[in-house]
This record gives C-alpha cells, structure tokens and sequence, in this order.
C-alpha cells in the first residue's frame, strides 16, 4: 500500500514560523530564484566582507538567520529546543570553511568535540558531525588521493589529520554519540573514505556510530558500498552512511572536462535519482549491516524510503534509518515525517558570519540550480500564506 502524500501540509511544515518569518522566507526564495540576482548577490556579499564593509547586520537579518541557527552554539539552542518539540532532532554543524594552518584545523576538532559531549547531554541533539577538510588541507587529502609521494612535512600532516580523526570518532563512542562525517570533491575522497572506513572498522563493532557520505551523483557509489559490505561482513563490524544525491557537480564536471577524464557524475538527473533509489533500497535490505541517514530534499526519495521501510516491515522510528534537510529548506518534509512519526533530524550550520559565507553562498546556487526546488518552495510558502489569511 504506498504511504499518504503527506507533504501537502503546510500547516505541519511551517507551524514553526511567524508570519514575519513566512514573509522573509518567501522574499529570500523570491531572490534566490533569479539566477542573475544570485550571482550577483554573492559576488557584492564576497567583496563587501573582504574590505569589511558593515554589511553583517544585512546579512544576519536575511539569509544568515534564515539558513544557520547563529554565530555559536549557545546561539542555536533556543532553535535547537523549538524544533524538538515539533519532533524534529538537530544536527549541529559547525561549518567554518577553507582554513588552512593547522591551528585552524585543531579549533575545529575542539568544536566537534566539544559538540559531541553537549550533544550527548541533549535528546534533541543525536549526531555530531565535520567535513573531513575541516580537519585538514584540502591538498593533502588530495595528494593521498591521488597516491603521490608526501613531503616530510606533508607526512606530518597526513598525521595530525588522522590523530584528529581519531579524536573525533573516540569521543563519539566515549559519549554514545553518532558521528557523521560529510562527503566532498572525488579527487580527494578517496583518502577520506579509507579513513573513516578504518574508524568504522575500529568503532562500528557493536553498533553503527561513524557515518560516512555516499554522495550518489556518482555513477560508482552503487559498487563501492556493495563491496565494502562485503568486506565488513567479513570483518565483523557495521557500516552507516548518510545518502545525498551531492554538492559539487558543476566543479565535478568542470575538472573533469579540462583535465580530460570521464567525470564521475552521473548522466542525467534521472540516473543521480536512480543510483541514489537503487542505493536507498541496498541498504535497507540489508539494515541489519548498514544504518542509513537519508539526506534528500527530494520528496519521492523520502515517500519510496517510507515506502519501502513499510514493505520490509521496518518501524517508523527504527534508530538505524534517519530523514534528514537542512535547516531553512524543505520544512514540510521534515515536520511532515516528524509528525508521522519518523526520526529525523534537520543540519543546521553556526558560525562566524563571514567565515559561514562559503557555505550559504553554496547553498544559494544550489538552490538556483535545481531545477524545481525553489519554486517548490516558494508554492508551498504562498499556500501557507493563504491559509492564514482564511
């Protein structure tokens, strides 16, 4: 029997929202809609940060208070508390982006850890998570990738990197906290994904703790979850993973046109839906070795998901099968499968106002390149505005 259409509900989806906050959301999606607005946005915001014009009051008032939770995570905690009471978990992400010293990089891994002992004291708070280039230089992770020869220096690197992870994933079991860790560009996951395959081997015993990211724009990520499920059933731990369809694909496609390789991105959309379908459905046929946290924006992905989860008899609120968005995006989805009784958590990114820039800059395009999202969007706020009005 497939599930009820659920996400129709706007009164479920914005309960949470003011109409003052209804109306900044749709004037922002209104904004980001227009592509030339986008780019042009983001290049005055770039330039206006860099020579430090007063604009962080502008920009905290619209897209930053739409898109983060705060500068802190003292800041996020009144969010925080207001969406779990809605039912809906959060995710805390610290998502500083682009540092390069070493200093940097240990700031950040005192922050993830630091979020995983306080996530550990709150309900609402069951994961925490970090890009592996929070922890080091995108070069280096590049270079591993790539198996080029290491410097002395970039040796040394290489090993803090790995002592950080280390941290990161002995904290998380030390506190019961799940951890996930995201997915970036190809030409440097290869040496993530070995890392925290290592820490799922070493952690994942018992249960599945350390999540890695299967970003299924990829035509391969389909084989390579396969044969690390073999590998794990031979050695006894358990595999976790948060499915994504991805964020780079222009740079993907780009790198791989001017160096002359096959891109790794899949053809089509409709390819990118499938692997990411095909790969929903691998994992939950086999969850008793794979825990999975769904992060789509896609709403027949989440109605196969609560679909085939109904099929293969799984519980709504199994804690090895996760919905998660992002914060500020596609609310009725998420507040529509809290309310049906699903777990689900929605990412929400802090930080210092400029050094968050990268990431709501990203999200702005990204918005303006799929196609349909923002009009999605901006149709389910118009209803919600209109069945207040009567």
């Amino acid at each position: 029997m497939p599930t009820e259409k659920i996400f129709e509900n706007t009164e479920v989806a914005f309960a949470l929202k003011s109409d003052s906050e209804l109306e900044r959301a749709y004037f922002l999606f209104k904004m980001i809609a227009s592509e030339p607005l986008v780019k042009i946005g983001t290049a005055a915001t770039k330039f206006a940060l860099n020579i430090n014009l007063p604009v962080e009051g502008l920009i905290r008032s619209t897209v930053f208070d739409h898109f983060c939770g705060g500068v802190n995570e003292e800041d996020c905690l009144p969010t925080v508390d207001k969406l779990y009471e809605a039912g809906v978990h959060a995710v805390l992400d610290y998502s500083v982006e682009g540092k390069e010293t070493q200093a940097q990089f240990d700031k950040t891994l005192a922050k993830v850890n630091e979020l995983t002992a306080f996530a550990d004291e709150k309900d609402a708070m069951p994961f925490s998570v970090f890009k592996p280039t929070g922890l080091g230089r995108f070069k280096i992770w590049q270079k591993k990738s790539a198996g080029d020869a290491l410097s002395a220096e970039e040796q040394a690197e290489w090993d803090a990197i790995v002592a950080r992870y280390e941290s990161a994933c002995q904290k998380a079991a030390a506190h019961d906290v799940a951890l996930l860790i995201d997915g970036e560009e190809s030409w440097m996951q290869d040496a993530a994904d070995e890392l925290v395959t290592q820490m799922m081997q070493k952690y994942n015993k018992e249960k599945p703790l350390i999540f890695n990211t299967l970003q299924c724009y990829r035509w391969d990520r389909l084989d390579y979850l396969k044969e690390l499920h073999l590998e794990a059933r031979a050695k006894g731990y358990k595999l976790a993973f948060k499915i994504v369809r991805g964020a780079y694909m222009e740079k993907e496609n780009d790198r791989a046109e001017e160096l002359g390789y096959p891109s790794p991105i899949c053809a089509s959309k409709a390819q990118t839906d499938a692997t990411f379908n095909d790969t929903l459905r691998y994992i939950l046929q086999n969850l008793d070795d794979i825990a999975v946290f769904v992060g789509s924006h896609n709403e027949e992905s989440c109605y196969l998901a609560m679909d085939l989860m109904q099929e293969y008899g799984i519980a709504k609120n199994d804690p090895r099968v996760w919905f998660g968005q992002l914060f500020g995006m596609s609310d009725h989805i998420s507040y529509n499968l809290a309310a049906a009784g699903y777990n689900v958590a929605k990412y929400i990114p802090f930080g210092p106002v400029k050094d968050v820039m990268p990431y709501l800059i990203r999200r702005a395009e990204e918005n303006t390149s799929v196609a349909g999202q923002t009009s999605r969007e901006l149709s389910l706020l118009k209803g919600e505005k209109q069945r207040r009005k009567l």
